[in-house]
């Protein structure tokens, strides 16, 4: 089961102003984004974190027992 999703009055009202160009985008981007048929390709990046911010994430990322670049992916994905 799948949970519920509420959005803003706000966010409601810029989705009612979209052009029907932006509305093809964004559903090509969605079924992109969530398609289970296969796993996307993974892209090597580079990013400069200051270190007590990288070391504080990887603690906490170890105590809940996911590794810090999968929690890193987590929250990129729930922020789109």
């Amino acid at each position: 089961m799948r949970a519920v999703q509420y959005f803003s009055r706000e966010y409601l009202e810029r989705c009612s102003g979209m052009k029907p160009e932006q509305i093809l985008v964004f559903l090509d981007e969605f079924r992109l984004l969530h398609s289970r048929r296969q796993k996307p390709k993974s892209r090597l990046i580079s990013i400069k974190i200051p270190e007590p911010l990288l070391s504080a994430f990887r603690e906490k990322a170890r105590q809940a027992g996911t590794p810090y670049q999968t929690q890193i992916k987590v929250l990129m994905k729930k922020w789109l």
